[in-house]
């Protein structure tokens, strides 16, 4: 059984609520991906679940070499947590927050048609008083083949491009700290020219769900984010 859609959400499949992903514990094809620090995940997580550090490779160079090796180290880090691209992938973190939705980003761009986040994530599990463990198994690896869906993907290039592009809306989810410039987490501080901004955060309730659909639509509206634009969040 598809669970309700209290919230309005157009795709409402992409996020899981607890119950959800309770109802689907027993099936074999379900691979659940713990996107917390290792230390937390050893302290407890939801059964079945599998370990991955979303932030344990980067690459801060979108040329087409780096690029695809960052991309098949990816792709192997799954497979060897047992993960395939025929699997059902569900993420989690403590809550919505920014690993879980990398990690279902980065699916995407594989071409995966089958992945979704945790609502709520291990505290929202915890909440509802379902069951955890500290058990874990060493899962077999498998290879996890992906065709790119590059549409996903914004390089520098696409970046450049689209600054001063009147249909082309740069958003800026980091801290407001970063926006202004005055706490730098990269070689320069500030923001992309054009850019509006609205930190990820904004985006859950205080609980670390996500808003329901017509909160969000109306706060993207307020910074002229629309449906009729293209979107390139960083």
């Amino acid at each position: 059984m598809r669970a309700a859609n209290p919230k309005g959400y157009t795709h409402p499949d992409l996020l899981w609520p607890p119950a959800e992903l309770q109802a689907r514990l027993g099936d074999p094809n379900l691979r659940i991906i713990d996107t917390r620090p290792g230390e937390r995940f050893a302290m407890g997580h939801i059964p079945g679940a599998r370990h991955f550090d979303v932030y344990g490779i980067n690459c801060d160079d979108t040329d087409e070499a780096p690029l695809q090796s960052f991309l098949r180290m990816w792709a192997f880090l799954l497979g060897n947590r047992g993960v395939s691209f025929e699997n059902t992938i569900v993420f989690y973190d403590d809550m919505t927050g920014n690993t879980c939705v990398r990690g279902f980003w980065f699916l995407e761009l594989f071409g995966h048609g089958d992945v979704h986040v945790l609502d709520g994530g291990y505290r929202a599990w915890e909440r509802a008083g379902l069951p955890t463990t500290r058990d874990a198994e060493v899962p077999q690896a498998v290879h996890f083949a992906y065709s790119l869906n590059r549409d996903c993907l914004a390089t520098y290039k696409d970046v450049l491009a689209a600054i001063g592009d009147k249909d082309h809306m740069l958003l800026d989810t980091r801290t407001e700290g970063e926006w202004r410039g005055t706490s730098k987490r990269a070689k320069r501080g500030g923001a992309l020219p054009g850019a509006v901004w609205q930190e990820w955060l904004k985006h859950l309730t205080l609980e670390g769900e996500m808003k329901p659909a017509a909160e969000l639509r109306a706060q993207f509206e307020a910074i002229g984010v629309t449906p009729e634009k293209e979107v390139t969040a960083y």
